[in-house]
């Protein structure tokens, strides 16, 4: 894997799990030929994750204004917050990329539908704000492929070369489907957790979220349809194992790890892309 969203500088009061991010983050960076990414809420977390040494910063900025973490605040104050982290990494740590994901772009177990034109209006005012780039999130699990291929080609022509990720749940089994939709439209960047273990399962701000895409099955299609993606599935699989030790009892998901590979199924050489 070339780049890997480690740890989230979250309140620890509200997710005491991520309260080593800093040391996960120093021990990340020393691994050679990896892009080490951090997830920040606000300033304060930004200014954590740029002190342990991170690479990237995501910040999840939501289009439902009854979901966000900062759902006390209204929708330009989350833009300003951007602009600050923004303005914070220029001063300090001008290398270090900066994305913003919208989360509950395709809609919200809180508000219900989320307006298209919100959703792109609000990346659009992000990339102003000064993110490298804007990518989609499905939150919750609602996005099917027709709304997938609507919204992102809706992002690619607003934004040009700032679109950004896809971030893909599999609450309801479309998370991989909703990625091909995506690569459909343009697409090469998706988040996706390995076991299906990452994502927004247990945040209080998201109830009945599950897992993120599950990484095992989304490599296995696209080098099933001949889309090299550089990492080796083999070595993918068996990193289940060591996930699973430290989990004892978590579910851990895929189908591809479950099934096996399909006979005669060879993957080419591995080659960074």
């Amino acid at each position: 894997m070339r780049e890997i969203e480690v740890a989230s500088f979250v309140p620890a009061k509200l997710l005491p799990q991520m309260a080593d991010a800093a040391d996960v983050v120093r021990h990340a960076i020393t691994l050679p030929g990896l892009t080490v990414m951090a997830l920040v809420p606000n300033r304060k977390g930004a200014q954590a994750a740029l002190e342990a040494g991170v690479h990237k910063l995501t910040m999840p900025v939501s289009a439902s204004v009854a979901h966000s973490p900062m759902c006390a605040r209204r929708r330009p104050e989350m833009v300003e917050e951007v602009r600050a982290i923004s303005e914070l990494r220029r001063a300090i740590a001008r290398q270090v990329k900066l994305e913003a994901g919208i989360s509950t772009a395709f809609g919200c177990t809180l508000q219900g539908l989320v307006p298209e034109d919100d959703v792109i209006r609000l990346a659009a005012q992000c990339i102003e704000a000064g993110v490298d780039e804007s990518g989609l999130s499905d939150t919750v699990g609602y996005a099917n492929p027709a709304q997938v291929r609507r919204l992102f080609k809706r992002l690619r022509a607003e934004l040009g070369v700032h679109a950004g990720a896809a971030h893909m749940h599999n609450t309801r089994g479309l998370g991989i489907a909703n990625c091909l939709a995506a690569w459909d439209e343009g697409v090469r960047t998706f988040d996706a957790s390995l076991g299906g273990c990452g994502g927004c399962g247990g945040c209080p701000y998201v109830p009945g979220a599950s897992g993120n895409a599950v990484t095992e099955d989304l490599v296995f299609m696209f080098e099933a349809m001949g889309v090299r993606t550089g990492i080796d599935i083999q070595k993918l699989i068996a990193a289940r194992a060591p996930l699973m030790a430290g989990l004892p009892g978590e579910p851990v998901y895929g189908m591809t790890p479950e099934a096996g590979l399909p006979k005669g199924f060879v993957q080419e050489t591995i080659a960074r892309v």
